[in-house]
């Protein structure tokens, strides 16, 4: 059986409590076992967004969503830990939560459902699309200049990124691979993509 030491976060905050209009009174009471870095511990969830978005990264990461991609929590979660602007989700609205871990009540998550949609917001805003998928003729994403503002495209399991946005993408880069399988999933390249995006152009973690 675990042990108290064992759960996450912490127990109720002793009294007096501090004066802090950042803090909810309720985890202060209760405790605050979320799924939160220690800085963030009795923070109300509308503050540790407003902080977040004081300092959001200039990219955003999309996925296409047609056949309800179980991936999509995956790469929510993966945003958030790299602080994303956004995660834009093209084709069908409704997508499974569980794999963002509730992450996505501090993540930014936008719908469009269809691909013109989602390009035409992206050329409103003049961000580069850079898909990212092993097609032939993509290009190594090691060697490519990732834009610092920009959006990362990823297709769901199986047939990869539509045609649509193959033929719209400003760029389509691939993840070097060296064993037999043929791709890796879209949850998994999402964190390398967001990972060399930050490796390039983000200071150390705060």
């Amino acid at each position: 059986m675990a042990s108290d030491d064992d759960e996450v976060g912490v127990g109720p905050h002793p009294r007096p409590w501090p004066e802090d209009p950042r803090l909810d009174p309720g985890l202060l009471a209760d405790g605050d076992r979320r799924n939160v870095v220690d800085r963030y511990r009795y923070w109300s969830v509308g503050a540790i967004v407003d902080d977040l978005d004081a300092r959001r990264h200039p990219f955003h990461v999309a996925i296409e969503n047609w056949q309800h991609d179980m991936n999509i929590g995956t790469v929510v979660r993966n945003a958030n830990a790299f602080l994303a602007a956004a995660v834009h989700i093209v084709g069908r609205r409704r997508w499974n939560r569980r794999g963002a871990m509730v992450t996505d009540r501090y993540q930014h998550v936008l719908h469009h459902p269809t691909v013109d949609e989602f390009i035409g917001w992206c050329r409103e805003r003049s961000l580069p699309v850079v898909g990212v998928d092993n097609l032939p003729g993509a290009v190594d994403l090691r060697d490519y200049a990732l834009p610092r503002r920009g959006v990362l495209v990823f297709g769901q399991e199986g047939p990869g990124l539509s045609e649509a946005v193959r033929d719209a993408a400003d760029a389509v880069v691939s993840i070097p691979q060296f064993g037999s399988t043929r791709s890796i999933n879209a949850g998994a390249a999402s964190a390398i993509a967001m990972y060399e995006w930050v490796r390039r152009h983000a200071g150390d973690a705060p």
